[in-house]
Parts: C-alpha cells; structure tokens; sequence
C-alpha cells in the first residue's frame, strides 16, 4: 500500500559527511521495496540534502508545506546526532499535522574514530525534548536505535503506516447510517456530535426511502442481473430463492448510489427487523461484500461499531467485521465464541455460503431471513476493538488488544469464530465496568499497537490497550 513520508535527515555538520549519504542510500532501498515516496530535501537544496540550519529549516518547512495534501507522515532519520533545532523548525514551518517517527542509527562498537562516530543515541533524546517544546506528538521506534538496513527498521516503518492510515483516514471519514436502530438495543446509541467534532461525520437515511427506491427497479434492469451474478461468484447462493436474491440485488444499488452521492465510505444498517417484515430478506450478504471491498458496514444501526471497523481495517489493510462478545466457550478462561448472525467480510469465512438467519426467524418467519451468512473463520492471529462516545464526559473512548482464532470446535450456526485473548477475564471487566457495548470489532493480523498510537497518542482519544505482555 503507497505512502508518501516527508523525510528529515539531521545532520550535524562536525560528524562524518559519509554518514548521511550512507543514510540515503539506504533509505532509498527501503523505500523502494516498501512502495514509499519521499519527499526531501537534496544535495542541491541543502548539504547532503540534510537539515542542519535555520536556512535548510526553511526550505525543508516550504518543501512540505508545499506537498503538504500529499504527505501522510513525517520521518526523522538521525545517522547522526543531528541538529535538534534544524528538526523540528522544519516541521513547525511545514504547518503539517500529521504522525512523526523519530529513528536513530546505532554506533558500532568498533566505529568510534572520528572517520565513524555517530552519538545518535544521545541525538535522538534532544531531537525529542524539543519536539515536545513545540508541542508535537511522535513516535519512537522499540528500540531507541535502529539500523536502517535491519528487519526491524521495515517492521517499524510498517507499523508506522498504520498509525499514518488511521490519522489520516479517521479525520474525514463520512459514515452512513441507514434506518433507525432497533428499538431493543440502548447499547448502539451514540454522539453524533462527539464524532463530528472529531472529523467523522454521520448522514442518514431512513429505510421507507431506501425501499420505495427499491420499488422503482424492474427486476428485470441489467444492473440487477449483474449484481446478482456478483453475489453468485462471492459466495454459495445454492440455498437462496431468486426473489430473495432480486431484493439483495436492488438493496445493495440502492445503498451504492446513496453512498456515492454523498462520499461515504462506511454504513451502519438497521438490518432488523423492518427489514425482514417490510422488506422480507436479510442484507448481511450485501452488508459483507461492502465490507470485504472495503467499505465497512455494521449491524444494527452501530454507528460506533462501524468507526471502530474503519479503524481496525486502516491499522491493518484488511477488511474488518463487527461481532458479539457471545458465548464462554467450556471452562476457559481466555476463550470465547464471536457470533454474528450472518455478515462477516469474506476475508474471515472460506466456507462462506449463503443461509437464513435461525433466531430472527422464530420471530419473523426464516423465510425473511433468506441473506445471512454462513461460516466458520479458521485459526490465525486477530485483532480486536471497539470506540464509544462517552456523552457524560463529552470524550470518545476505546479499547484494542491482540488475540488468536482458534481451530476450536464450535458447533453452531451464523458467522462464527473462537477466539484466545490472554487474560480475556480482565478485558470483560474493564468492557463492563466502562460501560462499553457488546459489539467489538475485528480484524485478521495483529494491528492493536498501531491503532492505539494513532488513537490515543495522535487524535487524543482515552484508550485502554489489552496488552497483558507489557505489564
């Protein structure tokens, strides 16, 4: 996934000038296999290309300002101790808001001639002391220094993405909420206000106008064919009446020519139970290939739910899907059942078919269900999240950890999954205790740490990591 870095290389003009070429070379290499452009300085713009000065402040600072729509995050390499006044100048006159990683080039044991000598790892604490003068925020890799040729360094680079991707995309995210939601569920209230104030804006729609629309589409269009033939090739549809798949089908434009008219990029979806008696079919099959197209969309009209979705799946690139905290699985105690009825991204169920919704249906008649999803997601790491707006103190919570699917077995039915979290027990206290909702959401690779970053540290939002290992 392409990223554009303003990239900062501090110089200090008595060390070594081989030093900070070294760096660019291996930047570049880094860059290269990493699809990252870099935006700085070079040697006709600066020394080596580097900031030393008040004058390489300011071209730096112009530099950024001037591709400041294209930058997505800042990274300060130190291949020396660097000049710290030079640093962050530089990025006071860029007037950019976005993530800084700050990294250091480690000494070599026996490189500590004057031909060699870097002292980055002292560098690295004054180009931080005043960072936080100036009032930023940064990074730090894991390890104070870092080579820029080792593993590690690209490990951090990537997780630094992350955290760019979730900064970024969280700031101007347009989110759709379509019907109300069930009467039943207190738990997916929200503040629309809070999340505006954070940049995510909330537009809705009620069900009565996506069904009269739906009532103008022959069923017969060619768009509807088209769509139901997408719907063939995503998943096993054997078991699903064509009536039911024409209403999916006319659902599903609906909802896309809403969504494109008003730039959205999420939804959250009353999917009960008007749907099912006014409408007669589940959408969670349509609900899923959003999702899997990355375009999230949750349950039950879960505003915040489908916010913590977006967020899971900028922190990891993949789609995400939103689930219950359902069932104890026997007498473990860091085991326990994630279940929805039916619309979990593809990216979770290689089984995937096509079903009905079983416990909507001793109520609605199983007929109307005709759309839930059926699977099972096999073992492999997972992350897990959920945000909520705190109307009482006016903030915007959230909680993130690490956990694993298992291969478990599980006889059930739905979208359906066991999942191992290390001292789960303490995550459900800490859920219950503040309040937060059933609902979490997940995603399939280990993204938590990014996501918190990003979270708590860039948008300053009061967020809780599950991370029992650092303790």
């Amino acid at each position: 996934m392409a990223i554009t870095l303003g990239v900062i290389l501090g110089n200090r003009d008595f060390f070594p000038d081989a030093l900070i070429a070294e760096a660019r070379r291996d930047l570049l290499v880094v860059f290269k296999s990493l699809d990252v452009e870099p935006i700085w300085l070079t040697d006709a713009d600066s020394k080596l290309g580097a900031v030393e000065t008040w004058t390489d402040a300011v071209k730096c600072g112009d530099l950024f300002r001037a591709n400041r729509h294209r930058i997505q995050g800042i990274l300060v390499c130190l291949p020396n101790f660097g000049d710290e006044k030079g640093v962050a100048d530089a990025i006071r006159l860029s007037e950019l808001n976005v993530p800084i990683l700050v990294q250091a080039c480690p000494d070599d044991l026996d490189q500590f001639g004057l031909t060699r000598r870097r002292d980055a790892y002292c560098g690295k604490i004054s180009v931080c002391n005043n960072l936080r003068q100036y009032g930023y925020k940064f990074t730090l890799t894991r390890h104070h220094t870092t080579a820029l040729s080792s593993a590690l360094f690209r490990e951090e680079l990537l997780s630094f993405f992350a955290v760019c991707r979730v900064v970024g995309g969280m700031k101007r995210v347009r989110i759709g909420a379509v019907g109300a939601r069930p009467n039943a569920f207190n738990t997916t209230r929200y503040s629309e206000k809070l999340l505006e104030a954070a940049g995510i804006s909330v537009n809705t729609i009620d069900l009565s106008e996506v069904f009269g629309n739906t009532a103008k589409i022959a069923s017969d269009d060619a768009r509807v064919i088209q769509r139901i033939d997408q719907i063939h090739a995503y998943a096993d549809s054997s078991a699903a009446p064509q009536d039911s798949l024409v209403k999916m089908a006319k659902f599903a434009l609906v909802i896309d020519d809403w969504m494109a008219s008003l730039g959205l990029t999420a939804t959250a979806i009353q999917c009960w139970s008007s749907m099912q008696k006014n409408y007669g079919v589940n959408v969670c099959t349509i609900m899923s290939m959003m999702s899997e197209q990355m375009m999230p969309s949750a349950c039950e009209v879960d505003i915040a739910g489908v916010v913590s979705m977006y967020a899971l799946q900028l922190a990891s690139g993949r789609p995400s899907a939103l689930v219950d905290w359902n069932n104890n699985y026997g007498s473990d105690p860091d085991k326990c059942v994630l279940f929805h009825c039916g619309n979990w991204a593809k990216d979770f169920l290689p089984d995937i078919r096509i079903g009905t919704a079983p416990i909507l249906g001793t109520m609605l008649g199983e007929e109307n269900t005709v759309g839930a999803l059926e699977g099972r997601t096999p073992a492999g790491a997972m992350s897990y999240g959920r945000i909520s707006t705190d109307d009482t103190s006016g903030k915007i919570r959230a909680y993130m950890g690490d956990g694993h699917f298992t291969d478990d077995p599980l006889d059930t039915f739905g979208t359906r999954a066991v999942v191992e979290i290390p001292h789960l027990q303490s995550l459900m206290q800490h859920i219950c205790l503040n309040g937060f909702e059933h609902h979490t959401a997940m995603t399939s690779t280990h993204c938590a740490a990014p996501a918190v970053e990003a979270l708590g540290k860039y948008l300053g939002w009061d967020v809780y990591h599950h991370n029992p290992a650092a303790r």
